[in-house]
């Protein structure tokens, strides 16, 4: 069995909460480092939101293991970024019972 093809330069990064000085916060997005991954679509749907159309694509990003609670080691609510896409991570499993790769299940959402 073949790996997956590692050829897609992604960012991980986290969500961070910042104090903006009026007793709120800000949400901003901090880079954990670059990762090579493999990028798959699983189907998609449109809708929409706020009376613009959605494009909503389900996708598997395959990339290199990284043991637990490694910072390499994607986890739900963070999000891959490549240029100006986002693929919002929602759950991470090991893609074989050898665990070299982990498959990251993820949306991409465009509005239109």
């Amino acid at each position: 069995m073949t790996g997956p093809r590692l050829t897609r330069r992604l960012v991980l990064e986290e969500k961070v909460q910042t104090a903006d000085g009026a007793g709120g916060f800000v949400e901003t997005w901090h880079a954990l480092g670059t990762l090579w991954g493999d990028v798959r679509s699983r189907g998609g749907g449109e809708g929409e939101v706020d009376h613009l159309r959605q494009s909503k694509t389900a996708l598997t990003v395959s990339i290199r293991s990284a043991g637990f609670g490694a910072p390499s080691r994607p986890k739900p609510g963070q999000r891959f970024t490549e240029g100006a896409r986002v693929f919002d991570i929602h759950a991470v499993v090991e893609r074989d019972p050898s665990a070299r790769f982990l498959d990251c299940l993820c949306t991409e959402e465009v509005l239109t």
